[in-house]
């Protein structure tokens, strides 16, 4: 560890900006997950919580197509200090009604939404940023680096905001949140210069720019086929992040702490994942690393959720379906970054941010409505006898458990129709 990521090579800037914004991703991290638990603890509702991801990725989709093209023509370093700005005036926003006692969470469907337009302008430029401060040769590393402090964030999150929420209270939470935005505002304003691109300053309207980037995909199938699997896994991926609040809160033997407890282990294995994913050489198939990830991701947690009774075999679960995902997420950004021109990034980015994301807010919000409305509905009126009863059990939270195993064949299904695009093989012969 002491070889790979001392600050040579070019990677002092990266890992200064890496350190920083990880830290402040972290703060951002707890106060989402407390304000989820205030959520759910307000009204009981897997759709009411599932409302908040819909409304931050749904402004997100729909501004990401021209985010790109401003991203490109404007200063990176200005762009991602603005948007964490603005970001931290939401959290401000939230503590000053919680304090009032007026906070609701309508509340917080209008902050989510105006931080999902600001993400969508930082994103590309917090991607473009990346490449131009590190050398090619190092993308493997800096992808895994990336992997790692996203891991450790999930891993703890839940922990640190439970405590923190459980003797200091919720406005505690956001104040820690704004002390890492400081810190990390900071640093990036002071300390760090993110190199210019040519085309910051090139001509043309946003609409010709992302008909730049929908252009280039056009011409290479491989990455749109990959963006496309990606899109169909984050479906499958975000209808179970808005059943798993509503299971582990409402199920017997679950609750806050059973809720921590699975996605401290989530961070866990993403930890462990990420490591492996940094310190191991590249594999000779990226493409075969990405299907198999998440092939024995998609076919192992979600059934274990759903027939699981109690929180060490959730726990199992989370670590099983979480350990690759991270090898996944390296060998893809290295092989988006190797094939998509650095001068075209942003534009690409931004499209694919918004073909690869839109499918979030849907999953949310079907997520909601299927655990609320059809699931629940379902298990209630089951008999002792039935089948269902037998493998889910009764009472709240069966539901979502059934919706658990749909999904795991629904993502099995996924994996194995696009395992065989040969358009996403042919990026190995490239």
């Amino acid at each position: 560890m002491k070889r790979f990521i001392r600050p040579d090579k070019g990677l002092s800037s990266f890992l200064l900006l890496w350190g920083t914004q990880s830290c402040s991703a972290f703060g951002s991290s707890m106060t989402s997950f407390a304000l989820t638990v205030w959520s759910y603890q307000q009204h009981g509702s897997a759709l009411s919580t599932a409302l908040l991801a819909v409304c931050s990725y749904a402004p997100y989709v729909l501004l990401s197509l021209f985010a790109g093209a401003l991203s490109d023509r404007l200063d990176k370093r200005r762009t991602m200090l603005a948007c964490d700005s603005f970001a931290a005036l939401t959290t401000c926003a939230a503590l000053l009604l919680l304090g009032s006692g007026r906070l609701a969470v309508w509340h917080l469907y209008v902050l989510n939404a105006l931080n999902g337009l600001m993400n969508a302008l930082q994103q590309p430029a917090s991607d473009v940023a990346v490449s131009l401060l590190a050398p090619r040769e190092a993308y493997q590393k800096v992808g895994g680096l990336r992997a790692f402090s996203n891991s450790l964030v999930t891993l703890l999150t839940p922990a640190a905001a439970t405590a923190l929420m459980s003797l200091a209270g919720l406005e505690t939470v956001m104040l820690f949140d704004l002390a890492t935005f400081a810190v990390a505002f900071l640093t990036l304003a002071a300390a760090i210069r993110i190199p210019p691109l040519r085309t910051e300053t090139s001509s043309g309207s946003p609409l010709q720019a992302v008909g730049q980037g929908v252009e280039w995909l056009r011409r290479n199938r491989g990455i749109l086929d990959l963006i496309l699997f990606l899109a169909a896994i984050n479906l499958v991926a975000s209808v179970y992040n808005a059943a798993l609040p509503a299971m582990l809160l409402s199920r017997s033997g679950g609750g806050q702490t059973a809720l921590g407890l699975v996605e401290t282990c989530t961070g866990a294995a993403n930890l462990l994942g990420s490591l492996a994913a940094s310190l191991l050489p590249a594999p000779r198939s990226r493409v075969r690393a990405i299907c198999g990830s998440l092939f024995f991701a998609m076919s192992t947690e979600n059934l274990i959720l759903a027939l699981g009774r109690s929180v060490p075999v959730w726990c199992a679960g989370a670590v099983l379906g979480w350990l690759l995902i991270p090898v996944m997420n390296t060998n893809l950004d290295a092989l988006m970054r190797t094939h998509i021109p650095i001068e075209l990034q942003g534009r690409v980015y931004s499209v694919r941010n918004a073909v690869q994301f839109f499918t979030i807010p849907i999953g949310y919000l079907l997520g909601g409505v299927l655990v609320d409305w059809v699931m629940e509905p379902l298990m209630a009126g089951q008999g002792a006898d039935s089948l269902l009863t037998a493998l889910f059990g009764t009472g709240k939270g069966t539901g979502a458990a059934a919706l658990f195993a749909l999904l795991a064949v629904a993502g099995v299904l996924v994996c194995a129709v696009f395992s065989r695009d040969r358009h996403i093989w042919a990026l190995e012969e490239d």
